[in-house]
C-alpha cells in the first residue's frame, strides 16, 4: 500500500461527510486544534493495548459502553459521575462472574458524532441537513441550527478535556475505592430488583475487603483496591478533526502517530469501506482500534480489512465489535467467526447488541427493545461456544441517569412509558437499572463458562 501520513486519507472516498459552506473557516479551526495539548497521552493507549491483549488470550473482558452522542447541553459533573459510576458497577458484577480483570473504556470524551442514514430529512414539507450530532451542528430542525459549523469542534475538545479531566479524578482520586462500592448506586435503582442483587454483591465485596484488612491488606496500601484504570474511546468520523490531533510519539520506543482524541477510535459499520478514508486513516495510527460488524460484511472483506487495519497481527491492536441484531446474530456472525479464526487473526470479539435492535415503537419514538438486546448477547456467546472461540467483551448505550428510552427490563418501561422521560439527542440508551441487568446476564454466562472450564480441566487430569 501506498506510504501512509496523518492526511493521506484525503486522497481517498470519503462516506459521512457534513457539507461545511465554508471550508477556509474549517480549516483555521482544525489547525488551532493541531496546535492544542494532546487529550490522552501515547503511554495510556499502549497500556489498553496490552490489556486488550490479554482480552485476545482470554485473560480478560471488554466492557465499553457510555453515551450514543455526548451533548453539549447535557454536559454536567453530575452526568459523567453517574455514568462513570454505572460502570463501575457493571465492572464488579462482570468480575465477580469471570473472575477475571475487566477492560473498562467509555464512550466518553470525545463520542460527539454520528452517522446518518440520509443527509438530510424533511418534516413538513421542509428538507435541512441532518442532525449529525454537537459536533457538527444542533438539533434543532432550523436552517441556522442545521448548519454544520466548525466552532463547535473546539467545544469539543475543550469538553473532552474537562470531561477526561474529572474522569481521571473519580478513577484515581477515591471514588472507585472498592469500600464504597455501595454507594455508586442511583437512588432510582436501589429499589429495583437489579439494585437489590448489586447490593448483595457490595455485601459480599465488604466481607472480603474485611477480611483483606484483618490481613494487613488495605485500600491505603494497595492501589488496585482504591482506585482503577478507564479508558476513553469514539467513533472517529471527523477525519480532519482527528488528522489535527495526530501525534508522532517522541517519549517511548515505539515512535509511531497516535490519534491523541482518545484512547481507542472505531471505525463504523458505514465507513468501512477497504478503499475508504476511514480505513486508509486508521490504518496508519497505533492506538489500539476497534470496526463494526454488521450483517452485510462478506467473511471475505472482512479478512482483507483485517490485513490492512492489523497487518503485524498484534494482539490488543484490532477490536471486532459485531452488531448483527438478535434476529441475525446466530447465523450471520457464525461465519465471520470461522473464517477469522481460520486465517489465525489476532483480534477482540465484542458484541453491540444495540444498533441491530432499533425499532419505532406504537408511539412514535425510537426505541431498543431490553429483550432483544439481551437476546443478541445471549447469541453472540452461544456462537462463540459452539466455534470454540472467545467471547471478549461487549459495547453497549447506556447512561447514568433515569431515563425511559429502551422497553423493557426489570422497570417494565411500556411504550406508552417512553415519553416520561425520553431525553437522547440520537439513539435510545439503557438506563442505570437496564444496564446492570445486562452486566448481571454476561455475569452468569461467564461463570458458567468459566465453570466449564474448570471440569473439563479436571477431567483431563
Amino acid at each position: 500500500m501506498a506510504e501512509w501520513t496523518p492526511n493521506s486519507w484525503r486522497g481517498f472516498p470519503i462516506q459521512q461527510v457534513p457539507d461545511y459552506p465554508d471550508l477556509d473557516h474549517l480549516a483555521a479551526v482544525e489547525s488551532q486544534i493541531a496546535s492544542c495539548p494532546p487529550l490522552v497521552f501515547v503511554g495510556e493507549a499502549q497500556r489498553l493495548k496490552r490489556d486488550l491483549a490479554a482480552v485476545v488470550e482470554g485473560r480478560a473482558f471488554l466492557l465499553q459502553g457510555g453515551d450514543c452522542a455526548e451533548s453539549f447541553a447535557e454536559f454536567s459533573p453530575n452526568n459523567i459521575r453517574d455514568t462513570f459510576g454505572v460502570l463501575l458497577q457493571m465492572a464488579v458484577v462482570l468480575t465477580f462472574g469471570a473472575a477475571m480483570p475487566i477492560v473498562k473504556v467509555g464512550r466518553l470524551a470525545g463520542q460527539f458524532a454520528k452517522p446518518r442514514s440520509a443527509p438530510t430529512e424533511t418534516i413538513d414539507g421542509v428538507e435541512l441537513p441532518s442532525y449529525r450530532g454537537d459536533m457538527v451542528n444542533a438539533m434543532e430542525f432550523e436552517a441556522a441550527a442545521r448548519r454544520p459549523d466548525p466552532e463547535r469542534l473546539l467545544q469539543v475538545y475543550h469538553q473532552s478535556a474537562a470531561t477526561l479531566n474529572l474522569l481521571r479524578a473519580f478513577a484515581q482520586g477515591g471514588f472507585a475505592n472498592l469500600e464504597d462500592v455501595h454507594r455508586w448506586t442511583r437512588g432510582f435503582v436501589q429499589e429495583s430488583p437489579m439494585g437489590e442483587r448489586f447490593m448483595q454483591v457490595s455485601e459480599r465485596i465488604g466481607e472480603a475487603i474485611e477480611f483483606m484488612r484483618a490481613c494487613g491488606i488495605t485500600p491505603e496500601s494497595t492501589r488496585q483496591l482504591r482506585e482503577t484504570e478507564f479508558y476513553t474511546s469514539h467513533e472517529a468520523l471527523l477525519l480532519g478533526y482527528e488528522q489535527a490531533m495526530t501525534r508522532v510519539d517522541t517519549i517511548t520506543d515505539d515512535g509511531g502517530p497516535y490519534s491523541t482524541s482518545a484512547h481507542m477510535l472505531w471505525i463504523g459499520d458505514r465507513t468501512r469501506q477497504l478503499d475508504g478514508a476511514h480505513v486508509e486513516y486508521m490504518r496508519g495510527i497505533h492506538n489500539p482500534i476497534g470496526m463494526k460488524c454488521g450483517p452485510s460484511l462478506p467473511a471475505d472483506d472482512l479478512l482483507r480489512l483485517i490485513e490492512v487495519l492489523n497487518p503485524d497481527n498484534t494482539p490488543g491492536r484490532l477490536t471486532l465489535i459485531a452488531r448483527m441484531g438478535s434476529d441475525q446474530v446466530r447465523d450471520k456472525l457464525a461465519p465471520l467467526v470461522r473464517a477469522v479464526k481460520a486465517a489465525g487473526a489476532q483480534v477482540v470479539w465484542s458484541c453491540d447488541p444495540m444498533h441491530g435492535n432499533t425499532v419505532k415503537s406504537s408511539t412514535g419514538y425510537k426505541t431498543r427493545p431490553v429483550d432483544r438486546i439481551l437476546d443478541e448477547v445471549r447469541g453472540f456467546f452461544e456462537v462463540h461456544e459452539a466455534e470454540g472461540t472467545y467471547a471478549g467483551g461487549v459495547h453497549f448505550e447506556m447512561t447514568g441517569q433515569d431515563v425511559t428510552e429502551c422497553l423493557g427490563g426489570g422497570q417494565a418501561i411500556t411504550e406508552v412509558g417512553l415519553a416520561d422521560r425520553y431525553h437522547t439527542h440520537c439513539d435510545p440508551r439503557l438506563n442505570a437499572s437496564q444496564a446492570l441487568e445486562l452486566a448481571f446476564l454476561i455475569a452468569d454466562m461467564l461463570k458458567t463458562r468459566r465453570s466449564g472450564a474448570s471440569l473439563a480441566l479436571a477431567e483431563a487430569s
